[in-house]
């Protein structure tokens, strides 16, 4: 006998199961195909979308939350590396075009509390979410999960990941080891995940913002060091998200809306 289909999860589930159900919020995961230096997938931040996406919100469907998990949108802004063969580009505009029809969609299935889950850092969605208040009727929540660690990331990890370096290597080694490129030594088999610095010193210090160009930046598209990658640091970073943003799910789905929410 099958499984009965999981209701928080939408490609899983049917509609049979989900006309049983009236949901509170919606989790939008945005990913992206773009290379992970040499050793990770190009599915890498699609497929944290997946995993991330899926354990919070069971999490949080667990503890009571009407909360619904829509498929990872696989394609994001990539300009800054179209120089990498199959970095597959979708401009800011088009991408803000794509979420604002599903935003419509959900708002007219009455779904007005809607979590852009973002895994990709090319994705700038804070502009985004400006340009859409008073525009629809959905509240919109932004999370780029990979800063909602930011305050403990040293416990986590010994080394800054910028792209592919120790915290995705960690995740993919937790949940996808199949998938991580090693040498016949069984060494990781990428670079070291060296940055180069610009000309200005204004632009390496962070006083100025450039758009890099990853060709330049990097050599492999890797920027931070993976060599000191475990399993067990991507299954710890897991639970610190499934913690801090379940409970997020949890109090959203409960909240009233108003006119004075989210205050």
């Amino acid at each position: 006998m099958p499984q009965q289909s999981p209701p928080w999860h939408l490609a899983r589930t049917h509609y049979a199961t989900v006309k049983q159900h009236k949901y509170e919020v919606a989790v939008l995961p945005l990913g992206a195909t773009e290379p992970h230096n040499l050793h990770l997938p190009f599915s890498m931040d699609t497929r944290e979308g997946d995993l991330i996406g899926e354990a919070i919100c069971q999490a949080a469907w667990n503890r009571g939350a009407k909360v619904i998990l829509l498929p990872t949108v696989p394609y994001g802004t990539e300009t800054n590396q179209r120089e990498f063969p199959f970095s597959m580009n979708v401009n800011p505009s088009t991408l803000g075009a794509v979420i604002t029809d599903l935003v419509e969609s959900l708002v007219h299935h009455g779904v007005r509390k809607i979590v852009l889950l973002n895994s990709h850092g090319g994705n700038d969605l804070k502009a985004y979410l400006r340009e859409m208040y008073g525009k629809t009727a959905a509240s919109l929540f932004l999370c780029n999960w990979y800063t909602v660690f930011h305050d403990m990331y040293d416990e986590l990890f010994e080394h800054p990941d910028d792209h592919a370096g120790e915290m995705e290597t960690s995740l993919a080694l937790a949940y996808w080891p199949e998938l991580v490129l090693r040498d016949a030594q069984g060494r990781l088999a990428c670079d070291d995940g060296a940055k180069a610095a610009t000309r200005l010193d204004a632009v390496n210090r962070g006083w100025v913002s450039i758009t890099r160009p990853w060709h330049l930046l990097t050599t492999n598209a890797g920027a931070g060091y993976p060599h000191a990658a475990t399993a067990e640091k991507g299954r710890r970073l897991m639970e610190v998200l499934i913690e801090r943003l379940a409970g997020f799910l949890v109090e959203l789905s409960s909240a009233t809306l108003d006119e004075r929410f989210p205050y």
